[in-house]
């Protein structure tokens, strides 16, 4: 089976290629049979495509574009998905929940209890809790919003989990100066005892540790959340490059990689969560 395009022609290998990297690249085009919103007809049944020039303009020289593209799309409706759960579970108030909000109220509690008050003391944790259980919930959210038929998942684009690392950077460095001041928090770059001819150094070596923690939980993020994708396309590719002959098994291993991809959209969502928790915590618990 080949495809021919433009008097070239693709091989079987190439068009499964192009079928993964259109699943986990960015783009301006979104797989849902809707509505053409380019088009004046608009007409049922076509795909949706986003203007890639709808919001780009030029500013001091620099061509700036912020229209919305596939994986901002789902940023805001992930956003918008949590901001209905929360007002939703928010009017149904309880002593004792029930239901959905019960379910929200465990997930609440786990990170209030399990992840921020080990690693920031109770004070810390009744701080930073709400941050940390809307940082769960947006990474959570998006990544199961990829899972779904004609979803896509943001925090597979490297540039969404840099935000996300950025706010998180933003966050550690402003708790720690809120317990310490902002001159007590670059003093502790020099821990005491250190000799003075060795305070250079570890001022260098802190500076790469504080930049190398927003770094990690970047790539982190973004590598397993592309992995499992690739790796889960790749197996429901090799039918069209083997034969149905092995349908059975690569769609059970399909199968078996789409339950592995729940279990690790949630593990990201906690990782992130906890590691953030335990940067803050290295600032501002009260041993240190």
């Amino acid at each position: 089976m080949v495809e021919h395009t433009a008097g070239a022609v693709k091989s079987v290998g190439e068009q499964v290629k192009d079928m993964i990297l259109h699943h986990i690249t960015n783009g301006w085009d979104w797989e849902l049979p809707l509505w053409n919103w380019d088009s004046a007809s608009s007409a049922i049944g076509a795909p949706v495509h986003l203007n890639p020039n709808l919001l780009r303009f030029e500013l001091l020289g620099i061509d700036i574009n912020m229209s919305v593209s596939r994986h901002i799309l789902m940023m805001f409706i992930a956003a918008t998905l949590l901001i209905l759960m929360g007002v939703l579970v928010r009017r149904k108030i309880a002593l004792i929940p029930k239901g959905f909000a019960s379910v929200i109220e465990s997930f609440v509690l786990f990170i209030r209890d399990e992840i921020a008050q080990p690693t920031m003391g109770k004070h810390g944790a009744a701080k930073y809790t709400p941050y940390l259980c809307t940082t769960f919930f947006f990474i959570l959210t998006c990544n199961l919003m990829g899972l779904i038929p004609y979803g896509s998942t943001a925090t597979g684009n490297i540039s969404v989990t840099a935000g996300l690392a950025v706010m998180a950077f933003l966050t550690i460095q402003f708790a720690g100066m809120r317990k310490m001041g902002v001159f007590g928090y670059f003093g502790h770059l020099v821990p005491p005892g250190v000799p003075w001819w060795l305070a250079p150094v570890m001022v260098v070596v802190e500076l790469m540790g504080i930049f190398a923690k927003p770094f990690a939980l970047c790539v982190r993020l973004f590598a397993n959340m592309t992995a499992g994708h690739v790796v889960m396309l790749s197996l429901i590719g090799l039918i069209f490059v083997m034969g149905a002959g092995i349908a059975a098994v690569t769609v059970g291993f399909g199968l078996f990689m789409y339950v592995l991809e729940i279990f690790v959209a949630f593990l990201q969502s906690y990782i992130f969560t906890m590691l953030t928790s335990l940067f803050i915590g290295l600032l501002i618990a009260e041993e240190h």
